[in-house]
């Protein structure tokens, strides 16, 4: 019997629901002792309360027993404490055993907890699983071979095994420290200035804990859709993918979820922050309590969202349309307002198609009448140069007056039905001359060659009264005029929104974006960028982290609320490298396996986050096309625009403490150091000799150089950190106490070790 809390998931039955699990902890809590069994032939003294006993009496229970068998005691003392940190009301789950995660192509070194590789071609599975120590690695006929041990619960050697290291991939424990680095793959840069948004390839929960020292309590916004625990084996636990079939599914998401928004917590800012998490109907209930019980401190409400009009089709059930948005909001966090959706979603004044739709007002019948089936004049420029008479009822169209260089445009169906136009032809001349009348698409194969838009009674109203103001004009001199405050109002808990269609937003979009690649349910652009704007659009300098960011639409969303509203937001995206399970069995029948170059050529982060968001930014297809398409509802411009911004890519690695303790892996610890002073401006990338300054940060290397270094900082006003690297305290404090007061000081290399010494996973 194991003396770990973690073990009690494999002796119970699997929780079903949360009555299930506090069922379960109160037949515990009231267990009766004159029921209980008798180990090793102890007697349990008789309670005089029948209705249970209490922890007290328990650890009376646990002395006598540690007389006769102090291991069982041990174990069972585990146990109890482990009971006792639960709550008894509210969301009980298993703490299953934490998980493990296999590091495919980082480096086999000396100390490293490793695992087999199958033979190229065959199931993983169908190898050793066990964790194995490396004690030695050698070379035999000119490869690296590692010996390798399994301990024993005293610590010693119990079996030995050798391995060549090519066949071997380490392994991350749950509790293990971890001595992160970045190195960078890539960068797009059209932002000038401006910082840097970042993507990073690594397991989410490392890099939470990487995340802990270079911002926590500074992210104002986190922006997640974690798996949705569908059964349809879209994430794994352990290296295992869970499926419908696995009885504990649902609390080992609890438990993957709960050990990540537990850090997502330590990293939001505690003052003013938001975090918003998508979810659907099978978890949703489960996470509306784990939210609570984390949160306790914060406002969670929930959003209902329709992503699928349409519904999803399930034989015997409900189509299901809608998803669920959880809105954690810490501090002062409070839900912003937005344009009425009423007025299409976005801020600009809509208008209306002036071709009259309904079959009622074909030309001819008795609405509308005769006096509005008239000639406009469109120049070959797409300029109105004249608006006509009406024609009478039975004078053909074609036999309307021309004008030269100028077609004469009719309301007139696809189908070629005539019909009336919205207007009259002097209501029409008198709103065109103050710019309410304007020219769209030109499609020559059509029987209307041109489109004509006009504003309604309403929209002028809305102008002329000031509640939107003209921005500008188009070619033609068509107003061009947006909304202000007094059109805002606060979001209702049901959202009903065209533009938040997962297809149109989502599927369709990235499809433009990178026309020969597919990712599974992309969420809409537009939806990620609705729910942030409530919360960071008076934020021009906010930070956004998304740490399940799949194909990257979060930093896609902050780049147009940078466009949008201007500022400086940054986002800062996680997403591994998984390949898809079915690509998987098609790339090891290729005798192909993690860690090779075509296998991870297929991954999530390089194959659909980093094209996408190099496509967004630049404006082409990674096959150098320009986007096709235009950008909708809120910001409409076409995407082969792309975006004045700048992103780089990282991969995390994994670090020996002792290289860098003495400075021999600044290199990898560099880019930390860069994001932690705001990833803007210049990087130091390779250590100097005495001291290095870039725009936001100064490293000092030699401390006999501690006074140029001072000068350096004195005379750049930019830099927000001071990184010293010593490991005597005294002369570190000497150093802090001639910063510049706005410069955070930060000694390396104790502070980065201590912190992944600290931050090891512990529940």
């Amino acid at each position: 019997m194991s003396g770990s809390a973690d073990d009690l998931s494999s002796c119970r039955e699997p929780a079903t629901s949360c009555d299930a699990r506090r069922e379960g902890f109160s037949r515990l809590s009231t267990w009766s002792t004159r029921d209980a069994p008798r180990p090793n032939g102890i007697a349990f003294p008789k309670s005089d309360k029948r209705e249970g006993t209490s922890l007290s009496n328990l650890s009376n229970l646990l002395r006598q027993v540690e007389q006769k068998d102090p291991e069982l005691a041990d174990d069972i003392r585990d146990h109890i404490k482990a009971l006792a940190a639960r709550r008894e009301f509210g969301l009980n789950f298993e703490r299953h055993t934490p998980e493990t995660v296999e590091l495919p192509g980082r480096p086999i070194r000396k100390g490293d907890k490793v695992r087999f590789l199958a033979p190229r071609g065959e199931n993983p599975m169908s190898v050793d699983q066990r964790l194995w120590r490396v004690v030695d690695i050698g070379r035999i006929d000119g490869g690296r071979v590692a010996s390798l041990a399994r301990e024993g619960r005293d610590g010693s050697d119990v079996e030995t095994a050798s391995r060549a290291c090519d066949d071997l991939v380490v392994v991350a424990e749950f509790r293990d420290p971890i001595y992160p680095g970045l190195v960078s793959t890539g960068r797009v840069a059209r932002g000038g200035e401006k910082p840097c948004h970042s993507v990073i390839n690594a397991e989410n929960f490392h890099a939470l804990q990487t995340l802990l020292y270079t911002h926590e309590g500074k992210i104002d916004a986190i922006y997640i859709d974690p798996p949705y625990n569908s059964g349809s084996r879209d994430w794994k636990y352990n290296n295992d993918y869970v499926d419908g079939e696995d009885l504990y599914r649902h609390s080992k998401w609890l438990a993957f979820m709960d050990r990540r928004l537990r850090l997502a917590k330590r990293l939001l800012n505690p003052a003013d922050s938001v975090l918003i998490v998508t979810i659907d109907e099978k978890e949703y209930l489960r996470l509306g309590l784990l939210l609570q019980q984390i949160f306790p401190e914060s406002t969670v409400e929930m959003v209902t969202t329709v992503v699928n009009p349409r519904g999803r089709h399930r034989p015997g059930r409900f189509a299901r349309s809608e998803e669920y948005i959880f809105f954690v909001m810490m501090g002062d966090a409070a839900v912003g307002q937005e344009e009425d959706p009423s007025f299409t979603g976005g801020t600009r004044v809509p208008w209306r198609t002036l071709r009259r739709s309904d079959a009622a007002s074909a030309r001819g019948t008795a609405k509308g009448g005769p006096s509005q089936f008239y000639p406009i004049y469109v120049t070959e420029a797409g300029t109105i140069e004249e608006i006509g008479d009406a024609l009478a009822p039975d004078t053909p169209r074609d036999e309307a007056p021309q004008r030269e260089g100028c077609t004469a445009v009719f309301p007139i169906r696809d189908s070629g039905l005539e019909m009336n136009w919205g207007l009259t032809a002097p209501a029409l001349r008198e709103i065109n001359s103050n710019g309410f009348v304007r020219v769209g698409r030109h499609t020559p194969s059509k029987p209307q060659k041109w489109e004509i838009s006009y504003l309604t009674s309403g929209k002028i109203a809305d102008i002329e009264g000031g509640r939107a103001a003209v921005i500008g004009h188009e070619v033609g001199g068509a107003v061009i005029a947006e909304y202000v405050t007094d059109k805002l109002k606060t979001p209702t808990s049901t959202w009903v929104r065209p533009s938040h269609n997962a297809e149109v937003g989502g599927t369709l979009l990235l499809a433009a974006l990178l026309p020969d690649r597919r990712f599974p349910f992309p969420k809409s652009l537009y939806a990620v960028e609705d729910a942030l704007r409530l919360f960071i659009k008076d934020k021009p300098r906010a930070t956004v982290l998304d740490f399940f960011a799949g194909s990257g639409t979060t930093a896609h969303a902050v780049m147009r609320l940078n466009r949008q509203h201007g500022g400086q937001r940054q986002a800062i995206l996680v997403t591994n490298n998984e390949v898809s399970a079915g690509e998987q069995a098609e790339l090891r029948a290729r005798k192909l396996r993690p860690g090779d170059a075509d296998w991870e050529s297929l991954g999530i982060c390089d194959y659909i986050t980093k094209p996408r968001l190099h496509a967004a930014v630049m404006g082409t297809t990674p096959d150098g096309d320009p986007i096709e398409g235009d950008y909708k509802f809120t910001d409409g411009f076409p995407m082969a625009e792309g975006f004045e911004e700048n992103v780089e890519f990282f991969t995390m690695t994994y670090e020996a403490p002792r290289r860098v303790a003495h400075n021999r892996s600044f290199e990898a610890v560099a880019p930390l150091l860069w994001l932690r002073a705001g990833a803007e401006g210049s990087r130091i990338d390779k250590a100097a000799e005495d001291f290095a300054v870039a725009d936001t940060y100064g490293v000092l290397f030699d401390l006999d150089a501690s006074q140029s270094f001072l000068r350096a900082l004195a005379d750049a006003e930019s830099v927000r950190a001071a990184f010293i690297v010593t490991d005597d305290d005294r002369p570190f404090q000497m150093v802090c106490s001639e910063l510049p007061p706005h410069v955070e000081p930060v000694r390396l290399y104790e502070s980065y070790l201590t912190n992944f010494t600290i931050n090891t996973g512990r529940e």
